[in-house]
């Protein structure tokens, strides 16, 4: 399968990066973004297309968030017509888009039984069907390998994945080692997912902070999160390796719950 858009789900010729993460959000004062490779996860997180700046964050059934204070902009991608893309949906959502836009074949993720599903397969033919808890292989239409039949997999998946199976398929990582597209997670029910879209840090100290996006319950627009405990930083969040707790706006995580795919 070849490799789709970089940003598959906007129409074709849509994407302009004066409307990018990159473009909204500056550093800190005195800081600069960390170096990413070229195509790389980072890189293409931080080209994400953003709504117009002061945009609310909707709900799937397109009623308002509560409260409205704790995001700093919203991603300019679909939230879908189901209560589905909750927290840990939207890191897989971006994970998988990214893999969508380098090569599709590689998309797959775990269910919270184990299972893993592979998007190659799904479209080859081999579905999957849930009985009393259970995963059953199910045939299914053959689809190509097109963005439409890409989120018609990736409902399923958000259908029968969470933060468990977000917690299971990905690796810790020590907070002082933070990357762009890491994932703060706490595997649980309930559990929480954030994910970070950028890393800054100064210079002569080392250091960093980092740029986080969610979304929650109900499912909502992925939206850039707000530091509600430090409004001097906007956007931007310390990472403090010597606190025992990450605190986000409406999570606080152990500061050993960084993972990374």
């Amino acid at each position: 399968m070849q490799a789709g858009p970089r940003y598959a789900w906007l129409p074709a010729g849509f994407y302009d990066v004066r409307r990018s993460l990159v473009a909204r959000f500056a550093p800190p004062a005195g800081c600069r973004r960390v170096a990413v490779g070229q195509g790389s996860f980072g890189e293409w997180l931080r080209g994400l297309p953003l709504l117009p700046a002061g945009t609310a964050v909707h709900l799937y059934d397109g009623t308002l968030k509560t409260p409205q204070t704790v995001h700093a902009a919203v991603l300019n991608i679909d939230v879908g017509r189901r209560d589905l893309q909750q927290c840990a949906d939207a890191v897989i959502r971006l994970r998988a888009e990214y893999q969508f836009s380098q090569q599709p074949s590689q998309v797959h993720f775990q269910l919270t039984s184990g299972d893993d599903i592979r998007f190659a397969d799904w479209i080859g033919g081999r579905g999957f069907r849930v009985e009393g808890g259970t995963v059953q292989p199910a045939a299914r239409p053959v689809e190509e390998p097109t963005h439409a039949a890409f989120r018609r997999y990736l409902d399923q998946i958000f259908t029968y994945a969470g933060t468990k199976s977000l917690a299971r398929e990905t690796v810790p990582v020590p907070l002082p080692q933070v990357q762009p597209g890491d994932v703060l997670v706490h595997g649980g029910a309930p559990g929480h997912a954030v994910i970070v879209l950028d890393l800054a840090e100064y210079p002569t100290s080392g250091r960093k902070y980092v740029l986080l996006a969610q979304s929650y319950m109900p499912a909502q627009q992925i939206h850039v999160l707000r530091n509600t405990m430090m409004p001097a930083l906007g956007a931007w969040f310390a990472v403090d390796p010597q606190l025992s707790e990450f605190d986000t706006p409406e999570w606080t995580f152990s500061r050993n719950e960084l993972q990374r795919f």
